[in-house]
């Protein structure tokens, strides 16, 4: 098969990097389009991805239009020249716009309820789409759930140790009498992100949390008060995952890190106005604290310094075991998906694109 893979963010990365290598294993032609956004391209590279950027970052919410209308042309114009099988994303309003005028197949993967606006551009122009069991809504596409999170895709046991060395890495130094705590604040610019919130002060989350005796990192997307700016830690992309394995406790405002810490055995305490089928399911396996309405700021630090105070690790490690024994692994779920959409017999999808091929040319000798 041909499969182009596209990328709009760094958790895409990790999502679809095993199964990139799965296909190739099988000598499957893989084409993978990234945009730049935070640190996607420095986790391509680092996992030795071979990739063509086809747009920038975005700024503001206007840009973005503007960013995600040049992606997908120049995605358009390199997916003529390939003619894929599949073109697979998360979110998916490229991939499955592309895919409908190349005659390829697009699989689309998602997670996120709130985020009306890429479902609307998508599902309806998509062949397949998956998502977690616990997703909330019904898709105007042809539909599968299974049972797992993306951030298994890349995190699950079988898949992902922890690297202990990352602390000694960082320089950081935890006493025998602290907790190690990652706080994660967001910047609120992506387009489901208007009109939502997470901490009211972050100066008092970092009080709070010491004074229960937790180590505090900050990793943050924005500019931080020049009281914390001592608390930030600059973490290379490929070990916030050895980070998080290690910490005690996560507090934050983002649900992918939220998530990723979950799965690992951490508690999370995410504070923030937005739920997901996956923070709630997750919370229901009591890996994840969610915080959100008009009081979130203090009930979110009553339960992290609860957590802090009272619980032990195995404690944890218990809750993790439980939720594993009901997941999949989602690597070889990804893989199952591409298959599915491509006619059984590959030979006629090649013979197809021979005669496209050969119709192009006497159209250009002609």
């Amino acid at each position: 098969m041909r499969v182009v893979v596209t990328i709009q963010h760094p958790a895409h990365v990790h999502f679809f990097k095993h199964a990139i290598r799965e296909l190739e294993a099988q000598d499957h032609e893989v084409h993978v389009f990234a945009r730049e956004k935070e640190m996607a391209i420095d986790l391509l590279e680092t996992y030795d991805i071979d990739y063509e950027v086809l747009a920038g970052e975005s700024d503001s919410l206007a840009s973005l239009a503007m960013v995600q209308a040049t992606y997908e042309a120049k995605l358009l114009r390199r997916a003529r020249k390939i003619d894929p099988d599949v073109i697979t994303a998360i979110g998916g309003v490229a991939a499955s716009h592309v895919a409908k005028v190349t005659d390829a197949k697009s699989v689309v993967f998602y997670d996120t309820e709130h985020a009306e606006l890429i479902q609307q551009l998508a599902y309806p122009f998509a062949d397949a789409v998956f998502t977690p069991d616990c997703f909330r809504r019904e898709v105007e596409a042809p539909h599968v759930r299974y049972a797992g999170y993306h951030e298994l895709a890349y995190l699950h046991p079988d898949r992902f140790d922890p690297d202990p060395s990352v602390l000694d890495d960082l320089g950081v130094e935890v006493g025998d009498d602290e907790q190690l705590v990652v706080c994660r604040l967001v910047e609120w610019g992506a387009s489901h992100d208007v009109g939502n919130g997470g901490f009211d002060d972050i100066e008092d989350v970092v009080s709070q949390l010491e004074d229960a005796g937790g180590k505090v990192l900050i990793t943050a997307e924005g500019d931080l008060p020049e009281s914390l700016e001592s608390y930030q830690v600059s973490v290379a992309p490929e070990r916030m995952h050895d980070l998080l394995a290690h910490a005690d406790l996560f507090v934050g405002e983002g649900a992918t890190m939220a998530a990723e810490s979950a799965v690992l055995g951490t508690p999370a305490v995410y504070v923030n106005t937005l739920s997901m089928g996956y923070t709630d399911e997750l919370e229901d396996y009591g890996l994840l604290y969610h915080f959100d309405g008009e009081e979130r700021h203090q009930r979110g630090l009553h339960q992290s310094v609860e957590i802090l105070e009272r619980e032990a690790p195995t404690f944890w490690e218990g809750r993790r075991e439980s939720m594993l024994a009901d997941k999949t692994d989602a690597p070889d779920m990804i893989l199952r998906a591409i298959e599915t959409v491509v006619p059984e017999d590959v030979a006629l999808r090649e013979e197809a694109r021979l005669r496209r091929e050969a119709r192009r040319e006497e159209v250009t000798t002609t």
